[in-house]
């Protein structure tokens, strides 16, 4: 079939390979000069199967609270009258119970599972390079209310068979040796040792490339303006380079989804919640972290991506602001500092901002839409790293109508009714 992907951030991208490997003519389309220039380009670095969490959960709207009157917060909210703002943060806290977290997380953790394996089979077979390691992520707790709150989130990994490990201050120091000199500010730790990490640009780069070798085509600088739609069905996409006619469409285009959709009368409730990043040279390897520690103090992460360090976290609700404020610099810079001082060379930092593409319960949509031929594989927040290659290839079996390798419950748009 011809199969049309909306979009070459590392969803589109995995998406991309995983319908050339099974033998479709594949044409995707892109507004940015390359693959992964928007919030793929320096998110993270963690692939992190076992903390895959929804941001709504139990308690958080007290946090969120005391977290807005922090000086290096974690959440920031700039005053909007825009409805769909507030919408969406509404759907939001209406998650905020314990039956949500718990159905939301299972989902989750199922998909993000399900892409590790499929990351590491993909790695096996094409041998494909992007800084990786398999060091695990150290959620690392400052007090002890942090350290008792991880009781929900144990069950959910206990009951799906995920590998975890409860540390003292001690164990943490072992795992991540760069924590010693600030042992005294840790109570402990929730380790995942399954978890990997790796920088997502370089992988989804160097998976276009393969991509192409098996024949997807790839159309860069090109806005896609609209879907033409007849008898329930699309039959094109119009964009800034010509009508192309398709079989199938798939939407991954991140935040602007819901844009692209709207008009053909879907709604898709994902919201754009702004997150920054650093990145900063390593000067000294004997404080420098191994793998990916979570800062869950201010809910940042900090991965080692080869010589480099990714520091990246925040949630900021602004709509599609895309400014660099240097307070949020400061949130980063305070977090790895204070956690592994000297480091990294902050002379050399990279900022950056990315918009990601949230939904209000936590979990990514993917799968078909009340079209006959159109899919999203989108929504995926903070995990479209985690998730992506899981997600493409579920996609892809989706539409070749073959059973998944996984349970499809509550992953599609008929989930929001």
């Amino acid at each position: 079939m011809k199969i049309i992907v909306l979009g070459a951030g590392v969803i589109g991208v995995t998406t991309a390979y995983y319908l050339a490997r099974s033998g479709h003519e594949v044409t995707i389309f892109e507004r940015q000069s390359g693959p992964a220039l928007e919030t793929s380009y320096a998110n993270a670095g963690e692939i992190s199967p076992g903390y895959a969490s929804p941001w709504p959960a139990p308690g958080i709207p007290r946090k969120a609270i005391k977290w807005l009157l922090m000086k290096h917060a974690p959440l920031i909210i700039r005053p909007t009258f825009d409805p769909a703002t507030w919408t969406w943060v509404a759907a939001m806290l209406r998650n905020c119970t314990y039956t949500r977290y718990a159905i939301n997380k299972g989902r989750m953790v199922r998909l993000a599972e399900y892409s590790r394996d499929c990351l590491i089979e993909l790695r096996s077979e094409t041998a494909i390079a992007y800084d990786e390691r398999a060091r695990g992520t150290l959620q690392l707790f400052r007090n002890e209310d942090q350290l008792e709150s991880i009781t929900k989130d144990i069950e959910v990994l206990a009951r799906d068979g995920v590998p975890f490990e409860v540390l003292d201050a001690s164990q943490c120091v072992t795992a991540e040796p760069g924590l010693g000199p600030v042992k005294h500010k840790i109570v402990g730790g929730l380790r995942l040792p399954n978890d990997e990490t790796g920088d997502c640009f370089k992988f989804t780069n160097e998976l276009a490339r393969r991509a192409e070798l098996l024949g997807a085509r790839f159309i860069y600088g090109t806005d896609v303006q609209r879907l033409c739609i007849k008898d329930r069905r699309i039959t094109a996409v119009e964009t800034s380079m010509g009508t192309f006619h398709g079989d199938v469409f798939v939407a991954a285009f991140g935040s602007f989804t819901p844009i692209l959709l709207k008009p053909l009368g879907l709604k898709v409730p994902i919201y754009p919640v702004k997150g920054y990043s650093i990145t900063i040279p390593i000067v000294d390897e004997s404080r420098a972290p191994v793998s990916t520690i979570m800062d869950e103090t201010f809910k940042i992460a900090i991965t080692r991506l080869g010589g480099r360090i990714r520091v990246g976290g925040m949630a900021e609700i602004a709509r599609f602001n895309k400014d660099l404020p240097i307070s949020r610099k400061a949130t980063l810079v305070h977090s790895v500092e204070d956690l592994f001082g000297g480091a990294g060379d902050q002379s050399k930092a990279q900022f950056w901002c990315g918009l990601r593409p949230m939904t209000p319960d936590g979990t990514p949509i993917i799968g078909k839409t009340v079209l006959d031929n159109l899919y999203v594989n989108s929504g995926h927040g903070t995990l479209g790293w985690t998730m992506a290659c899981g997600s493409g290839r579920l996609l892809t079996d989706l539409i070749n109508k073959t059973r998944p390798q996984i349970s499809t419950e509550g992953l599609d748009l008929r989930r929001y009714g």
